[in-house]
Parts: structure tokens; sequence; C-alpha cells
């Protein structure tokens, strides 16, 4: 294990380059899915993640919904320029939750945009995703509604997320993608047989959310059944934490604490530093709301794994050993 130095960076994309810190931080969980809101706690987090140079943050309209977006707003009051920010629309949702659809038409692209500005109390954001691909509107008009954004200078660089390979060609005809922001992990490495491929030929950057397995490749996860109450992941809706399925991804998990013993870390600095290790345009965003597991994922920057680390563990969790879909209802995802 070697220590690289503090406050590492990043550049995604090439055609309109955006350089953020090396690791972001997903905010989502602050609000809701993963257990209960804390807002001090993810405040909190947020200052110190910081002061550890992990300036990326990354939140989105849905999550809570609408309530994230003005918990990470009132924590970057006062430190607004050390922030890159990201935020997405497109997973319509009303205020007492209710889930409306996927949207992605010009009309609601340009409000969507506006109210999330407002909440987060800034006049741009750094980065602005299409959170899902609405399949029944062009890409072109959706990413035409995005370019007029950046045009009117409040937003800088554009994002998709979860879309197909044609996706993203087309989107990217229309005005340069930065960012693709899909989910990535040693679980999770379907996207490296056309979509990876497709960012470095057109030069997009790649931000992996749920770079640790939704908290599974942590190693904190030890017995079938540990998850309850408001915790998503103890639903249906996630296969992989279900059952037999959740039986045979703990024994991967085994196989990776085993990895980690031999380098003196923990299963999710090693599976962290893995994703790190897939290359310089590569930026998780690994979601949390306590500062404790905040410094535990920054530690994976001071992991530099060989080429012989790499082999061995994706030899550990093979990608046809992972039990279960990403999601129960896999309709929304753009394939």
């Amino acid at each position: 294990m070697t220590t690289n130095p503090d406050h590492q960076t990043r550049t995604l994309g090439t055609a309109s380059p955006l350089t953020v810190s090396a690791l972001g931080l997903g905010c989502m969980g602050m609000s809701e899915f993963y257990g209960t809101p804390d807002e001090a706690a993810g405040i909190g987090t947020i200052h110190r993640a910081l002061d550890l140079g992990v300036t990326f943050l990354d939140t989105a309209d849905m999550y809570g919904p609408f309530t994230n977006e003005r918990l990470v707003g009132r924590a970057i009051a006062d430190r607004r320029d050390e922030v890159q920010l990201a935020t997405k629309f497109g997973n319509e949702r009303l205020p007492d939750g209710t889930r409306v659809g996927i949207n992605g038409r010009p009309d609601y692209v340009r409000k969507a945009c506006d109210d999330s500005l407002q909440r987060l109390g800034v006049d741009h954001v750094e980065l602005y995703y299409q959170h899902r691909v609405d399949r029944s509107v062009p890409i072109e008009e959706t990413v035409g509604a995005m370019k007029e954004l950046v045009e009117a200078g409040k937003v800088r660089h554009l994002g998709l997320s979860e879309a197909s390979a044609e996706t993203i060609r087309r989107a990217h005809a229309v005005h340069p993608i930065t960012a693709l922001q899909t989910e990535y992990s040693l679980f999770t490495r379907d996207l490296e047989d056309e979509i990876l491929p497709l960012l470095r030929e057109l030069g997009i950057g790649l931000v992996p959310y749920s770079p640790l397995g939704r908290g599974m490749l942590t190693g904190t996860l030890t017995e079938p059944g540990r998850l309850a109450g408001p915790d998503a992941r103890a639903t249906a809706y996630f296969p992989r934490f279900q059952g037999a399925a959740l039986t045979a991804n703990l024994a991967l998990v085994d196989r990776v604490r085993a990895l980690a013993d031999e380098h003196a870390c923990t299963p999710g600095q090693l599976a962290l530093a893995w994703v790190l290790a897939q290359g310089d345009d590569v930026v998780p965003i690994p979601g949390t709301k306590r500062v404790r597991y905040l410094e535990e994922n920054v530690g994976a920057l001071a992991l530099e794994l060989t080429d012989d680390d790499v082999a061995a563990l994706q030899e550990a969790v093979p990608r046809s050993a992972v039990q279960g879909e990403r999601y129960a209802d896999m309709s929304h995802i753009d394939r």
C-alpha cells in the first residue's frame, strides 16, 4: 500500500472537461432510502468531506424528494467555491413522494433546473444529469433543452445516467457529454462490454454510483436479515439482498475480505480502490451520511493496486457469480 498526495483530482470528459476530486460523495442516503434521515449528520459529513478534499458532491431533485438538494445547499452555503456540484432531473416525483414517472420533455427540463438551483441556493451547477432516459422523448430534444441551460449559464457541463450506447452517441452529437453516471462495482460490471469502450471513444468520463454494491462490499452486512426498517435494501426491490442471492453474494464479500487482509485495509477500501484503478477518467461517488464511513472511503485513495491485485479481485468476484438483478424492475434502465 502506498500513500498518494491528498486532495487528488481527476478530469471527466475531453470535449467539455470538468476537473473534480478523485473521489466524490453521494448524498442521497442523507435524506432517503438507506435508513432514517439525519440532516445534521449529513451536513457534518459534507463539511468533513470538503475538509478532506472530497469536493465533488452528487444529489438529485428526486432524493427526499427535494429535501436532499436543500440539505446540500445549506451545507455548502459558505463554501460554494470549493465544490463541484452535480444534480439530476428526470425521475419526477410529487412532494409526498409519489412517483410520477420519467420525464425528459424540454419544458420540464427547464423548470426542473430552475427549481433545483433555487433549492440548492446557487446560480449554477457544474454538472447536470438526465437521471433516467425518457424513451418517449427523443434524446435530441432533451439534450437540446439541456444545451440551452449551458448557454444560459445555469449549467456548466452535461451528463447522462443509465443511458444505453445508442442514447449516449446520439446525445453527444447534440452537445458534448462530460460524464455518464451509472452503477459500476465489482458486483456490477456489464458496462465493460459496450458502454465503457464507447465512453473512451467519445471522451466521456465515468461516474460510478453504488461503487460498493450498495454497501454490501464494505463487509459490514454479515448475515442475512440484518437490514430492516426504512432501509430500501431490505425490500424485494433489491434482489441481491434477498434470500439465497444474499447468501451467495456475502460469500463473495468474504473473498474480498481475505484479499483486503493482505493489504491491511477494509473490504470496502479494496473494492473502492478497484473502481479507482479502472482509469483516471473514472470518479466513483460512494454514498454515506456518516463521517466514519466517509473517512474509510477516502482511505481507498491511499491504495495503489497492481495489475495482479486487480486480476486477483476479478478472479475472486467473477461477473457470473453475483446473484440477483440490480433492481427487481429494470424497465427504467435504458438498454
